[in-house]
């Protein structure tokens, strides 16, 4: 421990003391609409790498579209209108002030949007043509590597590869015409260039796509996601929590995009268009085979247990299960979209290269995927105004069961807004590549009702909050019989000046199995979370207290006091330091809180029993189109003598990472 503190401190050293000009934080804006449910869930870490993207490579304000503005998520339909509006009756923005401008985005917004647009007076109408593509495209090569500082028993024996984890990422852009992409990533404990990874990183990633070319909207060869309605026949973009469906009152978009993350699941594989058939109205169209991981079933081999999407490929077994199957998909969607009106279906396909037969011994898994091949169509509709908009997708599948989901908003003042969402999904629903609305986490054995609503009475003040109830039809995980859960949200924002104030209280219940598994019985867990930011152009400073208290078959309790400071030097370089205390009774309790990491990775860790953790992050620009990132961790926990179990086990009580990054633009 004494070495690590030591580095620690060595870490410190570069940062000497000077002036530069504040630096936004968008993560740290972002994290009042995050919760931990949504920081630990794995299609997070996708969303957090798109919105990475779009911070480096902003959208300018003067040229963008509607679809443009629609990339950034948390924008409601009346913000973007807005927007769009104010360009075309004012012209062209000369700063990012005139934000303050339009009413329907207040100081809040405004600070967390100007993070992923810009202004480019320079900005001109682009050609496809090789020598500006040569001329003006921009290259931008991201290395990023992860240290440990401590030995896991896979290091000793289990694990393929040596502890370092580090990947690489390429991007070409000829502005919003042409993308290029490779990424490739390695995991800690995969083997690299050797076994079965004789050409390298374990996961390589590739898209090229072309985008407004006349009716040709954009065409992607490679690595894609896509989404369609509201996500219950196609989505592997993204997902919503509850605190962003109320942010953004629920809005979604049709759209085809690049796979550009180190995530090894939610893609596919082949191509994708959507082009402008006649006016008003689109049509996509995506074909994909690919291989997956798969547990197959252990008497025959020749059918699927259960379909992988951690990416792991460290230990011998893990290795056996890399893609020894193969997924197809095709399908297509048309949208139809006039004077608010929206009207559309999707449609999908997926086949297998040998039958799902999941393990159905378990009645929660009864109605799990079975059979090769499989089928979804869905029909999605609705209408916008000024005021208020609806829209809704029903669906159907080979199981002949019905999903449906339906959300309203209504905006009556610039300082209120109204959602509520409905949603209804058949246990015996079954749609692989959706993701929509959920408690459960996915789109079957579930009906609910959400309500949330979002009040500014005075500038610089957001109160907002939400609630939600669940029923659920079938038995699912810990609960042998029908179930139903609840949560609710209220959090306020108070910002003026240079102060930042916010509170948030969360309570959530689940019915599970009681410990005897005779009944139900409920698992209640209580948050709150208390900060006050205070910035200027040259540092930030953040105290914030978390508590949270569960009862289920036994009662715990924790808090978490942490302290953020932030500090910008000599103009190229900023500082970031994290120190957290923490004390809860169990995981139940657990506690996270957020801190700057590298790029393109998510940082918010959680915590539970009793310890420390500390963190700094530094970030030099070298140069106009070099830039370093460094960050070091510690945690320390003072009621184990042993980290995690298994081959993830570390016998000591504390831990430390070391990450670096490298990003180079030319």
């Amino acid at each position: 421990m004494k070495f690590t503190r030591l580095l620690f401190l060595l870490f410190l050293l570069p940062t000497s003391c000077v002036h530069a000009q504040e630096t936004t934080d968008w993560q740290q804006l972002l994290s009042t609409i995050l919760t931990i449910d949504d920081a630990e869930a794995e299609d997070w870490q996708e969303n957090f790498e798109l919105w990475e993207d779009l911070s480096q490579h902003p959208i300018d304000l003067n040229s963008a579209t509607r679809e443009d503005l629609e990339r950034i998520s948390f924008l409601t339909d009346k913000q973007i209108e807005d927007i769009l509006s104010y360009v075309y009756q004012y012209g062209p923005m000369r700063s990012l002030g005139e934000l303050a401008m339009i009413e329907s985005i207040d100081m809040n917004m405004r600070r967390l949007l100007q993070c992923f647009v810009c202004i480019d007076e320079q900005a001109k109408s682009q050609r496809l043509r090789l020598s500006d593509i040569a001329k003006y495209g921009k290259h931008d090569l991201t290395l990023s590597a992860q240290i440990p500082f401590y030995e896991r028993q896979g290091d000793k024996n289990g694990y393929l590869g040596y502890p370092y984890r580090h990947s690489f990422r390429y991007k070409f852009n000829y502005g919003n015409k042409l993308k290029i992409g490779l990424t490739g990533s390695q995991d800690a404990g995969e083997p690299f260039f050797a076994g079965r990874n004789s050409k390298g990183y374990d996961f390589y990633s590739f898209y090229a796509s072309l985008a407004d070319m006349g009716r040709l909207k954009k065409i992607i060869v490679g690595r894609y996601r896509a989404s369609f309605g509201m996500g219950l026949v196609m989505n592997s973009d993204l997902a919503f929590g509850k605190l962003m469906t109320l942010s953004s009152l629920g809005r979604r978009r049709n759209a085809i995009h690049e796979h550009s993350s180190r995530s090894e699941a939610n893609y596919m594989q082949g191509i994708a268009a959507t082009v402008e058939a006649i006016r008003n109205t689109t049509i996509s169209a995506f074909a994909s085979y690919r291989y997956i991981d798969a547990t197959l079933t252990p008497d025959d081999n020749n059918s699927i247990r259960t379909i992988l999407t951690s990416g792991y490929h460290r230990t011998e077994s893990e290795m056996r299960r890399h893609n020894n199957a193969k997924e197809s998909i095709a399908g297509m969607n048309i949208t139809y979209m006039n004077n608010g009106w929206q009207l559309g279906a999707t449609a999908i396909y997926n086949s297998f290269s040998m039958p799902l037969k999941p393990d159905t011994r378990q009645r929660y898994r009864q109605w799990n995927a079975a059979g090769k091949d499989f089928w979804n169509i869905g029909i999605d509709y609705g209408y916008r105004n000024y005021m208020f908009s609806f829209q809704g997708e029903t669906a159907t599948g080979s199981e002949g069961a019905i999903a449906t989901v339906n959300r309203l908003t209504v905006e009556p003042t610039s300082h209120v807004s109204l959602v509520a969402l409905q949603r209804f999904y058949s246990y015996k629903y079954v749609a692989l590549h959706a993701r929509s609305f959920s408690e459960n986490g996915k789109v079957q054995n579930e009906s609910g009702l959400y309500a949330g609503a979002e009040w500014r009475p005075l500038k610089g003040l957001n109160i907002s909050g939400y609630a939600d109830f669940a029923y659920f039809a079938w038995p699912r995980f810990q609960a042998d019989r029908e179930s139903n859960a609840y949560d609710a949200i209220l959090q306020t924002t108070y910002q003026r000046k240079h102060w930042t104030l916010f509170a948030r209280y969360s309570i959530k219940n689940r019915e599970k199995n009681n410990e005897q598994k005779t009944g139900l019985t409920n698992d209640l867990t209580q948050r709150i979370r208390f900060s006050a930011t205070f910035r200027n152009n040259i540092f930030s400073i953040r105290s914030q207290f978390d508590g949270a208290a569960n009862k289920y078959k036994e009662s715990g309790k924790g808090w978490m006091w942490s302290e953020h400071f932030a500090w910008q030097a000599l103009r190229k370089i900023r500082l970031s330091v994290s120190a957290a205390y923490f004390k809860t009774d169990n995981f139940a309790s657990r506690l996270y809180c957020y801190e700057p990491g590298l790029l393109y990775q998510m940082s918010f860790p959680a915590f539970y029993g009793k310890g420390f953790h500390l963190s700094t992050h530094i970030k030099a620009d070298i140069s106009r189109n070099l830039m370093i990132i460094g960050k070091l961790t510690v945690t320390d926990y003072l009621d184990r003598d042993h980290i995690s179990s298994g081959l993830e086990r570390i016998d000591k009580s504390s831990k430390t990472d070391l990450y670096l990054q490298l990003n180079w633009r030319f």
